[in-house]
């Protein structure tokens, strides 16, 4: 339980970030403008305008055209987004960024946001028993601590209009951690046409084409920033897992992210904390029959039973062979631009092609695709999959794959779809649910130049340097402490132990003079001038 002091820390200390929807910008006042640009508190002018942060500007969206699998148009607040709901946002200058320019860039920090840091993110294996306590701490943590800054939405913005053209702003409170299990459900639902179950499935503005991977690592970022900015650790990275070649979920134990439950292997042990997560978002089905969203409310327990799914979806786990394949498609994207691509890198690695031959594969889900089938659980599910922690580092891994293409390919931003991706897909299309706003080719970069590695894609140097010196010596720090009281302790007892030996020894040599000569006679040393045999001790 938290105290009051730390409590109102905590508030303070997150007081400003950048995700949907901001309180702020969640009232009647801001919904009937159609401005989202907040006061930076540093001068209270709007966007940190009078401190030259940024600026409140009208949103312009692109009007390059979409691919066909979406003909409806008018019908999704998604569509040309945030235009549904603001028309006016902040556009930060230079390095800063957030819904108000309070923050920095991702890689940036100080002040002006001049500085540059890099952080790395290493394999869950790699980290000590007390970095694993503490990450999975830190999750526990965002579960449960209502964000201070940030609510969803529960209805549509049609479904928001009053009479005589009131509006009445229909959010709701929700934890930091569900915070982004809501994103991840709102950017993959279904389109509602009007009417009960009258819906448009052909539709994901973060999956089944090009903005699968520059969303992911945009959303990975945010989460990793959030986390930062609520426990205070601006070291803290996602940690990774490596899945190659594994045969069973590596990571399902209580010392990491749950093993089965003894009871139900459907559910997550009593021994983990995750035991006791309730899940949100996971009934799209009901939210389609009822004409909503996800309100946020838990819905049940998390669940997953990794190896219990249909063998003919998922016939094998991804290999390094498989891995190794991917990568060397040169084409970012090709044909469709969706699902249905051939000799895609986005599309093999997403999971909906053969790592084998690049070819389009109907009813099967390999590589990213297969490790979510294959937990056979809440992972499984594309909008409420985000619920499973092990979500965070199944992703991370699938950034880094990201990462070795680019560094391999090394492709412009111009080989990234400008134009017929599916909608919400092209370069110029603004990331929903995001605000600030940020469009889908600007995360087609590098890590390095985002603030971030992998230990795996470093030098071997500094790779020793991350996953085992630095390891070591965080492990030597955090027992220091009894090592100091162990080596006092340990002289302590030597020299007690050496002072009895002597003095047994000095009370033997002592009786045995005296019984020899019948008085005590001095012990000779010998030297370089009286080394010869005529000297000998007595001992």
């Amino acid at each position: 339980m938290l105290s009051l002091p730390l409590s109102l820390f905590f508030l303070l200390f997150v007081h400003l970030s950048v995700q949907q929807f901001p309180r702020f910008c969640a009232t009647p006042e801001a919904l009937t403008s159609r401005s989202c640009c907040p006061p930076w508190p540093g001068d209270g002018s709007a966007c940190g305008a009078n401190s030259g942060r940024g600026f409140c500007q009208d949103v312009v969206v692109s009007d390059l055209p979409d691919g066909p699998q979406y003909p409806h148009s008018g019908l999704d607040d998604r569509e040309q987004w945030p235009l549904a709901f603001f028309n006016r946002t902040c556009q930060c200058a230079g390095n800063f960024m957030g819904y108000n320019c309070n923050e920095c860039k991702f890689g940036y920090y100080g002040p002006t946001c001049a500085e540059r840091r890099e952080s790395v993110r290493r394999n869950i294996f790699s980290l000590s028993a007390a970095e694993k306590q503490t990450f999975i701490s830190y999750l526990n943590l965002a579960k449960n601590t209502i964000s201070p800054e940030y609510v969803i939405a529960t209805s549509t913005r049609a479904q928001m209009n009053g009479i005589n053209g009131t509006v009445n702003p229909l959010f709701a409170n929700v934890s930091i951690y569900d915070l982004f299990v809501w994103m991840h459900y709102y950017v993959s639902r279904d389109t509602l046409l009007g009417g009960p179950g009258n819906i448009w499935q052909d539709v994901d503005f973060a999956h089944e084409a090009s903005a699968f991977l520059p969303w992911h690592r945009f959303f990975l970022l945010f989460w990793e920033h959030e986390i930062r900015k609520l426990t205070g650790d601006f070291n803290f990275t996602i940690p990774y897992w490596d899945w190659r070649d594994a045969r069973d979920c590596q990571v399902c134990t209580d010392e990491l992210m749950g093993g089965q439950s003894s009871l139900d292997p459907n559910f997550i042990s009593p021994a983990s904390i995750f035991s006791s997560w309730k899940v949100i978002c996971t009934l799209p089905e009901i939210y389609n029959a009822e004409e909503t969203l996800c309100d946020g409310v838990g819905e049940g327990p998390l669940f997953r039973n990794p190896g219990n799914h249909d063998p003919n979806r998922v016939r094998r786990l991804p290999t390094s062979a498989d891995v190794e394949f991917v990568l060397g498609l040169s084409d970012y994207e090709t044909g469709s631009l969706d699902r249905r691509a051939n000799m895609s890198f986005r599309n093999a690695l997403e999971g909906f092609a053969s790592p084998e031959t690049g070819m389009a594969v109907l009813g099967q889900s390999t590589m990213h695709n297969a490790i979510h089938v294959f937990m056979n659980g809440s992972m499984s599910s594309v909008q409420g999959s985000a619920n499973d922690p092990i979500f965070l580092l199944h992703h991370a891994f699938i950034d880094s794959i990201f990462e070795r293409w680019l560094r391999k390919h090394q492709p412009p931003r111009s080989h990234y779809p400008t134009s017929n991706a599916p909608i919400g897909h092209n370069d110029g299309y603004y990331m929903v649910p995001f605000i600030p706003l940020n469009k889908n080719g600007e995360y087609f970069l590098g890590t390095k130049a985002l603030g971030y590695e992998y230990a795996y894609l470093l030098d071997p140097s500094q790779r020793f340097m991350q996953e085992f010196l630095t390891p070591y010596l965080q492990h030597v720090q955090q027992i220091w402490p009894w090592l100091v009281g162990a080596g006092v302790l340990g002289g302590v007892l030597a020299a007690i132990i050496t002072s009895l030996i002597i003095f047994t020894c000095y009370r033997g040599s002592k009786n045995q003079k005296r019984s020899a000569y019948g008085e005590r006679r001095p012990l000779l040393h010998s030297s370089d001038e009286e080394a010869t045999a005529s000297y000998q001790t007595t001992l």
